[in-house]
């Protein structure tokens, strides 16, 4: 069974930087995707890569300030997080698809397995 594992999270002051991780196990995924949420919002799609590593997207609002990338050697993948900013305050998720999914941002319905999330909260 397919299982995704975020964990990383924690209290950063604002300006900071932070890495948060997915371990990944039970089966090959084609693309890796972090999303964030706030409770009372809908989810957004925060960057995602292609298991190749060939193809990276991000939402419009990360700017250069984060960066995905894949745990080479194992089944996984890291969200750098630079400049963090009071409204990066959520849950990140991550999530998998069995296939390569181009463009962004990528929607929740082609995801086919999810994490449990990891609270990321930035002060002030």
């Amino acid at each position: 069974q397919a299982q995704l594992v975020e964990s990383g999270g924690g209290l950063v002051q604002a300006g900071g930087s932070l890495r948060i991780s997915c371990a990944a196990s039970g089966r090959t995924f084609g693309s890796y995707a972090w999303f964030r949420q706030v409770p009372g919002k809908t989810r957004e799609f925060v960057g995602g890569i292609n298991w190749s590593g060939d193809n990276k997207y991000y939402g419009d609002f990360v700017k250069g300030r984060f960066a995905i990338s894949r745990d080479n050697g194992k089944s996984g993948v890291y969200l750098q997080m630079n400049r963090l900013q009071p409204e990066d305050t959520a849950v990140y998720y991550c999530a998998a698809s069995l296939y390569k999914v181009y463009g962004s941002p990528w929607s929740e319905d082609v995801m086919n397995s999810w994490g449990k999330g990891t609270l990321v909260t930035v002060s002030s």
